[in-house]
């Protein structure tokens, strides 16, 4: 069950990647829609990690 979940997500992730190149290339609303979506979710993405990284990381840990 996994797998197909997994599957779906790569899916929905290179349908994003897809869009983002047709919005570029001045593809319909819905694909620009969807590009905006796609960006935004990747940005999202890349806070969370810069967060994380910042939580993670000082070097001290008490000993």
């Amino acid at each position: 069950m996994i797998v197909f979940v997994l599957a779906g997500l790569i899916a929905l992730a290179a349908a994003g990647c897809a869009c983002v190149v047709w919005a570029a290339r001045g593809g319909p609303r819905w694909v620009r829609g969807v590009s905006m979506a796609t960006l935004a979710a990747g940005e999202l993405a890349r806070g969370a990690l810069r967060t994380g990284r910042r939580q993670g990381s000082g070097g001290d840990d008490g000993d």
